[in-house]
Order: structure tokens, then C-alpha cells, then sequence
């Protein structure tokens, strides 16, 4: 078993900054790789960016520039720096651990972006 606790999120304005956390615990072996979803009112989940195990990153391209996500390997924990932040950054953020073929979830923080 694999529980994933988010932390951070809240409330921001329009160029401010948030930062996510994320910390694993549990049955984790190596290689993994973390990585942050979203999901806005009325839309899919969507990938914001990942991080694999050799420090390869994808970023979706609308956070590219903006977010920033690292890992601590020896908390098994997972970052998400955002900053610029604009209206459309408002989701539920959802943490993600992929080990092989297995994936487990977080249960959501929301970030709103709100002038």
C-alpha cells in the first residue's frame, strides 16, 4: 500500500506564488515517478507536470515557464512550485505515483486564483 498526502494550495492572486507538497509513504520501491494532475470544474484531469525517477520532467505547455516540479528522493516527496499564477491555474491538484504499472492517487488540494 501507497498513501500520498498533499499539502500547500489555498487561495492566491492572479502573479502570486503557491507551492504544493506531496509525501509518499508505504510499499515504495525504485524506480517510481511522481507528478501533479489537475482538474478544473467541467474538465478532465489533466497532466500538469512529472517527474521520473533519472529527473527526467514533463510540463503541460500552459505551465511551462511558470511551474517548477522537484522530488526528494529521501522523503519520497514531491514539490510543485507555481508562480504567475493565473485564473485558469483554479483546480484540484492531484498528487500522482506511478511504480511499474501501479498508480496511486492523492486525494486533492484546491488551488484557487482569484483577484
Amino acid at each position: 500500500q501507497v498513501q500520498l498526502v498533499e499539502s500547500g494550495g489555498g487561495l492566491g492572486q492572479p502573479g502570486e506564488s503557491l507551492t504544493l507538497s506531496c509525501a509518499a509513504s508505504g510499499s515504495i520501491s525504485s524506480p517510481y515517478s511522481m507528478g501533479w494532475y489537475r482538474q478544473a470544474p467541467g474538465k478532465q484531469r489533466e497532466l500538469v507536470a512529472r517527474i521520473s525517477s533519472g529527473g527526467t520532467i514533463v510540463y503541460t505547455s500552459s505551465v511551462r515557464g511558470r511551474f517548477t516540479i522537484s522530488r526528494d528522493n529521501a522523503k519520497t516527496t514531491v514539490y510543485l512550485q507555481m508562480n504567475s499564477l493565473k485564473l485558469e491555474d483554479t483546480a484540484v491538484y492531484y498528487c500522482n505515483l506511478v511504480i511499474t504499472t501501479y498508480n496511486y492517487w492523492g486525494q486533492g488540494t484546491q488551488v484557487t486564483v482569484s483577484s
